[in-house]
């Protein structure tokens, strides 16, 4: 059974930068594609930044292009956010998301995605 867990959400200043880990167990890592989403109240989930299996093609939400990075460790099998120049706005919930997908395709729409973390709070103070 696919399981994936975040972690390294908190409290950040804007201007700051975080580091968000997904832990994935229970499949071959290397086979699926990962993605990360955020949530917050009221709103619908919102498409972050997506990775294929080997890393080679990524894809980002403009409203974090130039800011996030999505990379992933087959080793480890971990895939990270690097959260640069956090603004207010990038307050929310961050799910990581994973689907079997051996090709190189970075996928951005949520329901292609079989797997969802529990998701981490991240919360950008002004």
């Amino acid at each position: 059974q696919v399981q994936l867990s975040e972690s390294g959400g908190g409290l950040m200043q804007a201007g700051g930068s975080l580091r968000l880990s997904c832990a994935s167990s229970g499949h071959t890592f290397s086979s699926y594609g990962m993605a990360w989403f955020r949530a917050t109240p009221g709103k619908e989930r919102e498409f972050v930044a997506a990775i294929s299996w080997s890393g080679s093609t990524t894809n980002y939400a403009d409203s974090v292009k130039g800011r996030f990075i999505i990379s992933r460790d087959n080793n480890k099998d971990t895939v990270y956010l690097q959260m640069n120049d956090l603004t207010p706005e990038d307050t929310a919930v961050y799910y990581c998301a994973a689907r079997f997908a051996p090709s190189e395709v970075a996928v951005i729409t949520a329901p292609r995605y079989n797997y969802w973390g529990q998701g981490t709070q991240v919360t950008v103070s002004s």
